[in-house]
C-alpha cells in the first residue's frame, strides 16, 4: 500500500520521476496518485492547477537544487578550474551517470513545453549563463567562453540521450569528461608559464 504525505512538498520528488518515466502528457493522474500515495482529491487540493502545477513545482524543484549546487558556485569561484571540476562531479552524480532524464531537457523537445516554455529557457539560459561568466573571470575571451559553455551544456544533455539510448553509462561519464577537460584546458592555458 502507498504511504500518504502530508505535505505536497514531500510529493515533488515522486511527481518528478512520474514525469521522468511517463512524460508530462502520459503521466496520468492514477499514475500519479499511484505513485505519491495521495488520492486524486488530495491531488488537487495540494495542486489545484492541476497536473500543470504540478509539472510547475518539479521545474522549481529541479531550478532551486541547481540554483544552490551549480549556478551560485559557479558565480561566487575566484578559481574556475575546482568549480567546473565540482560542476561536472555534481551533474554526473544528480543524472546517477546518465541513467536518469533530464526533465527539463526532455520537457523542452515536447509537445506539452508551451506552458512551461519561460522555466525551460531559463534553466538553460541561466545554466549557460553562469558557466560563460565563470570562464570570462578566469580570462577566456567572451565569445569563446559563450561557445564553449554552450558546448558543454550541450555535452551534457546529449550524453544523457545517448547514454540511456545505449543503455551504457560509460559513454555519458566519457562524453561529460570530454567537456570537462576542453573547459579546463581553456582556463589552464591562459595561465603563463612559472
Amino acid at each position: 500500500m502507498a504511504r500518504k504525505r502530508t505535505n505536497p512538498g514531500n510529493v515533488i520528488p515522486a511527481l518528478a520521476e512520474v514525469f521522468r518515466e511517463h512524460g508530462y502528457e502520459g503521466a496520468s493522474l492514477s499514475l500519479i496518485a499511484s505513485a505519491t500515495g495521495l488520492g486524486k482529491g488530495s491531488l488537487y487540493n495540494f495542486f489545484p492547477g492541476g497536473k500543470e502545477e504540478m509539472m510547475a513545482c518539479v521545474l522549481a524543484d529541479i531550478d532551486g537544487w541547481f540554483e544552490t549546487a551549480i549556478f551560485s558556485r559557479l558565480e561566487q569561484v575566484a578559481n574556475p578550474v575546482p568549480a567546473i571540476a565540482a560542476m561536472f562531479r555534481d551533474v554526473v552524480h544528480y543524472f546517477r551517470s546518465g541513467e536518469k532524464v533530464c526533465l527539463v531537457g526532455a520537457l523542452g523537445l515536447g509537445s506539452s513545453r508551451d506552458p512551461f516554455t519561460r522555466q525551460v529557457s531559463a534553466y538553460f539560459t541561466r545554466w549557460i549563463g553562469v558557466l560563460s561568466a565563470c570562464l570570462e573571470r578566469a580570462g577566456v575571451p567572451e565569445n569563446r567562453a559563450k561557445h564553449l559553455a554552450e558546448d558543454a551544456v550541450a555535452g551534457i544533455q546529449g550524453a544523457i540521450v545517448l547514454s540511456r539510448a545505449l543503455d551504457d553509462t560509460a559513454a555519458f561519464l566519457r562524453i561529460v569528461g570530454h567537456h570537462e577537460a576542453c573547459l579546463t584546458e581553456a582556463v589552464t592555458s591562459l595561465k603563463s608559464p612559472e
